[in-house]
């Protein structure tokens, strides 16, 4: 019989007990396995996880508290979102209960199959100068550089018609140039980060995410921020998970000097950060 020292007492040990005592550990080691998966599966794949009603509801990281916006950020933060376990809804009529990117689904029926990401971006900025009246305002520019200006005043049916053609016409490549160049330092809700597949020397797509939200560290003025996307095939505009950092997820931490930011698998230049004027 072999001894076990505990402390300073030797506790004899026969096969038996130490059998027990090996197996007890190993079924910690599944158990304490068996949670940590769980965590993970928890964080990236359940939508809407703690069940927000409102972009705003989700708390900023610690230390941080939400900047002072304008309307359009107020706007952002109103976004209502649907509920735990949210499916991403195709176009098409296709449901996708688990999407990677996809942490909580605002709750936006799509109008068309072209609604992609830059139509995402038009979308929302456009649904905040409806519904504040300011139908002189909504306009974006075509690939072949004309403007597109809407002119049907307070009728939905009209402004969504409108919505289809823009899609039609524009697209990241339209949309980056006709947008305000930002640099990181100043980063608002409201902004987006975008580039084109003519930025990306002729790569097949370009993409484009909404910052929807932006909080600031009480103590180091360090940044924190949300976005949003829509994506191809057309579907649900979502809030977008930090894959990089699922225990932070969906906040994104903004580094001010960086060149390069890669928010959830894209990679964004420090110029391609633009605004609406």
């Amino acid at each position: 019989m072999t001894p076990i020292r505990f402390l300073y007492l030797e506790i004899p040990m026969n096969k038996s007990m130490k059998r027990t005592i090996h197996n007890g550990i190993f079924a910690l080691i599944i158990l304490l396995l068996i949670g940590v998966v769980a965590v993970v599966l928890y964080l990236t794949v359940m939508s809407n996880p703690h069940n927000y009603k409102t972009i705003g509801e989700i708390p900023p990281p610690d230390g941080y508290e939400r900047v002072e916006g304008n309307g359009y950020a107020e706007y952002l933060r109103s976004l209502p979102l649907r509920g735990r376990g949210a499916e991403v809804q195709f176009y098409t009529g296709e449901k996708r209960l688990f999407d990677i990117f996809n942490y909580a689904v605002v709750d936006i029926p799509l109008l068309s199959n072209a609604e992609q990401c830059a139509d995402a971006c038009m979308r929302l900025r456009a649904e905040y100068l409806f519904q504040k009246g300011l139908y002189d305002s909504i306009h974006f520019d075509a690939v072949s550089g004309k403007t597109m200006k809407y002119e049907g005043g307070h009728d939905r049916k009209a402004f969504e018609q409108y919505l289809r053609d823009v899609y039609d016409v524009a697209n990241t490549f339209s949309l980056s140039r006709e947008l305000k160049q930002r640099a990181l330092k100043d980063l608002q809700p409201g902004d987006i980060f975008i580039y084109s597949a003519e930025d990306r020397n002729g790569a097949a797509y370009g993409h484009a995410v909404t910052v929807v939200d932006v909080a600031q560290n009480r103590e180091s003025g360090q940044k924190a921020f949300l976005l949003a996307q829509g994506f191809l095939p057309a579907r649900s505009i979502h809030v977008m998970r930090n894959l990089e950092n699922l225990f932070q997820s969906p906040w994104f931490i903004l580094e001010e000097d960086a060149e390069t930011l890669t928010l959830s698998t894209f990679s964004f230049r420090a110029d391609e950060l633009r605004h609406f004027e």
